[in-house]
Order: C-alpha cells, then structure tokens, then sequence
C-alpha cells in the first residue's frame, strides 16, 4: 500500500526555496509535463519520514544523495556522521533547506531535477507506458 496517494495526472513538485532559479524554472517546465501540478513547498510544509522513504525509493537514490553537501549547515551539522537510514530520513525532515534540488513525482516515478529540464524526462518515459484505449486508436483504412 502506497503511503500518499495523488491523481494519476498530477505532478507532485517537492522544493525548499521557491525563489531559487533552479526551482522557477523546473516549475515553469513542469506545466509542459502536466497541467495538474501540487506543490510542496518544505519551507511551509514538514514531509513526514515515511514519505521521505516513499520519495527516496522511488528516485532510487540514498537520501544522503539528495542533500547539499556544500551547505555550510550540511559541513557543520551532518558531515563526517554515520547515520542509519532511519536517521537519514530524520535529517531530511527536520533540516528540508539542505534538498540540493526539485524532487518530482509523477505517475509514480520520480526525479532530482539537478537540472530544470530534467523533469521532462518524467513525461517522455511517462507517454510511452501507457496503453492507447481502442476507441482512441486510429483507424486504419485499407
């Protein structure tokens, strides 16, 4: 059972500074993928540790992978500390300003976008998964 549940066709954007380029532009690139778009914004809003779990199994990556090491909070705080992955997603939570970059969910993938563009990748993979119903097929005339 999956912990957070959206509309198939929603975009789920996870950000800490929304005034940050990176973030301004992945968001404008985010309206190409879909027009169903739900933000979260970790300066007002506090994941929970199950779905930071949720987020990080679904990009594949280690929540360490997702922090700014070159935060100055990062290098005073976390650096040099062994942590268990319950502990990792801790960090996350209380400490969302050390995500180095976007995070988007959408059709149950998701994606560090280090890059605006690379939320597209989200709907080019995304199209090709899917079934065309037969009543939207084309027709074929012989």
């Amino acid at each position: 059972m999956r912990s957070f549940q959206f509309h198939p066709n929603e975009l789920l954007l996870i950000y800490y500074d929304y005034s940050s380029n990176t973030s301004k532009q992945t968001r404008a690139y985010a309206r190409s993928v879909s027009n169903n778009i739900n933000e979260l914004n970790l300066s007002t809003v506090k994941l929970t540790t199950t779905l930071w779990k949720e987020i990080v199994n679904m990009l594949d990556l280690r929540p360490k992978d997702l922090l700014d090491k070159s935060n100055a909070n990062y290098q005073a705080k976390v650096r040099g500390n062994t942590f268990t992955m319950t502990g990792w997603l801790e960090v996350l939570c209380n400490n969302p300003y050390l995500l180095k970059a976007p995070i988007a969910v959408y059709h149950d993938r998701a994606i560090l976008c280090r890059k605006p563009t690379d939320i597209l990748r989200l709907d080019v993979n995304s199209r090709g998964s899917f079934k065309v119903p037969p009543h939207l097929k084309p027709r074929v005339v012989n």
